[in-house]
């Protein structure tokens, strides 16, 4: 009886302490998206904000999926997103692979490398966007310098390359970030297991294919989540970068919202649009879930 008290108060001192952060979600981030998606169904303009308000219920929905300019935004979304996390993982993994060597000077190394995660969207969306630029950018003085190019390319101007900016930048200042997460997993892996690896005969491929690897799958499937929720949603970066531009080539969902609610004040169909993103981003939170489900079963 006296265990079974002592149970009871340890359960509500827990949710003595949760409380104030489900009531917080609950009000701040629970009502705006409940908000976010009852204005969807809704057909709200500047004209009538504060008049009357139509349910349309699918219909901004449907004109979305009609536009070529959503079809623009959702294509470069995923391209920037897969482009982004496929060479951010490795990058990551390679530079985790590299500190983990017991070498004079690479702690510090690595330090170092963290603080361009650290530093603001914004300020490193202007870092790449004054390299790239045609008239000052040192990136094309080196190519020009090398032979690659006669002329300045205009990277963030030139319909065909300027997703390629954003994703450099993103690339750049997310890198060490996948590094840490995975230089925490290569820390969990018990040296005995190499070391019994490779006096058994196994040369480094082998370890690294048949030990390193499936022994990193928790920790994969977790920065490859996280990094893609996160660079899926991005806006800052792009939005300082480029703006969406030029015409629709680096416009991804995020940013579209953005115009349709606050540049052509068409409010329902940028919170349409904000949906069909929350909903990419919920069932990749399901999907990986569900893989970690399978993993601990």
């Amino acid at each position: 009886m006296k265990g079974r008290n002592t149970a009871e108060k340890e359960s509500i001192r827990g949710w003595l302490f949760v409380t104030p952060a489900l009531v917080y979600m609950a009000t701040i981030v629970g009502y705006s998206i409940v908000y976010n998606i009852s204005l969807s169904f809704q057909n709200v303009t500047m004209r009538n904000i504060n008049g009357e308000k139509k349910f349309v219920w699918l219909s901004n929905y449907i004109n979305l999926f009609k536009s070529e300019n959503m079809a623009w935004a959702l294509g470069n979304t995923f391209k920037f997103t897969l482009i982004s996390i496929t060479f951010q993982f490795i990058l990551g993994l390679s530079l985790a692979l590299l500190f983990s060597k017991k070498i004079k000077g690479f702690q510090a190394l690595r330090g170092f490398l963290v603080v361009s995660y650290l530093m603001p969207n914004v300020v490193t969306a202007l870092l790449f966007k004054y390299m790239l630029s045609p008239d000052a950018g040192i990136i094309d003085k080196i190519l020009m310098m090398f032979g690659m190019i006669d002329t300045p390319v205009g990277w963030l101007q030139n319909t065909h390359t300027a997703l390629w900016g954003p994703i450099f930048a993103n690339i750049w200042a997310q890198t060490p970030f996948i590094m840490l997460l995975l230089s925490t997993g290569l820390s969990n892996i018990p040296q005995e297991v190499n070391e019994s690896s490779a006096l058994d005969g196994a040369n480094s491929f082998q370890r690294f294919f048949y030990i390193t690897l499936p022994m990193l799958k928790n920790s994969i499937f977790a920065v490859m989540m996280i990094g893609f929720m996160y660079t899926f949603k991005v806006f800052d970066l792009i939005w300082t970068m480029t703006g969406g531009g030029p015409v629709y080539a680096t416009e991804v969902l995020s940013t579209y919202a953005y115009k349709l609610s606050f540049s052509t004040f068409k409010f329902s169909q940028g919170a349409a649009c904000a949906n069909i993103l929350f909903l990419c981003l919920l069932f990749v939170s399901i999907f990986y879930r569900h893989l970690i489900g399978k993993e601990d079963d």
